[in-house]
């Protein structure tokens, strides 16, 4: 999963967001270094990757970047899920409760500004500037977004073909989303449920 749903399956929890967001940005047993709370939205972030990564219909969608970007097709996955969530009617009813979403969303970050890794906290600036939860929603935040990882990769820099991948099977993909993510929903919730039950 990318940002858009790590923040949204943290469940308006201030902690649970700052440790779910950042949790890729931390390294090892550098986890413990934080608080009860926030480690258990990295933990959360986590589990969440392992059921999005070993699920059937998550394999298939990969399918379809596998042939031109082999181990990232993964990576491009998870970019386009966050483009079916931000259009997502049933959770986003327009476009403005994503725009909101996404604003507490980066102030409840900005509170914990002191936490973040180094990495996140050099990055978290731009997110905000071009409010790239918010942006998921349209093709060109997408197209940026892919661009931006063939540029942070070694031995990738066409992100081209991934756009055109995505745009050709947009239909296929919505249809992937919407029996995958409701599965998703209530797999983070339990998990979150329990974790806050043997914190």
């Amino acid at each position: 999963m990318n940002y858009l749903a790590h923040a949204y399956l943290s469940f308006n929890r201030e902690n649970i967001l700052v440790g779910n967001m950042i949790s890729d940005f931390v390294k090892g047993r550098k986890k413990y270094d934080y608080s009860p709370d926030i480690l258990l939205g990295i933990n959360l972030h986590r589990y969440i990757d392992d059921f999005t990564d070993s699920h059937q219909i998550t394999r298939e969608m990969k399918n379809i970047f596998k042939p031109h970007y082999g181990l990232y097709a993964g990576a491009f996955t998870d970019i386009a899920y966050d483009y079916f969530l931000a259009n997502d009617k049933t959770i986003f009813h327009d476009h403005e409760a994503l725009l909101r979403f996404s604003l507490d969303s980066y102030k409840m970050i900005d509170k914990n500004a002191d936490l973040l890794p180094a990495a996140f906290r050099q990055m978290f600036p731009y997110m905000k500037q071009h409010n790239w939860l918010y942006n998921y929603r349209h093709p060109m935040g997408i197209e940026k977004s892919f661009q931006g990882l063939v540029k942070r990769a070694r031995y990738m820099d066409d992100a081209h073909t991934a756009f055109d991948l995505f745009t050709a099977n947009l239909d296929l993909m919505q249809e992937y989303y919407e029996d995958f993510f409701p599965l998703l929903k209530k797999f983070s919730s339990v998990t979150l449920a329990r974790l806050l039950n043997t914190d």
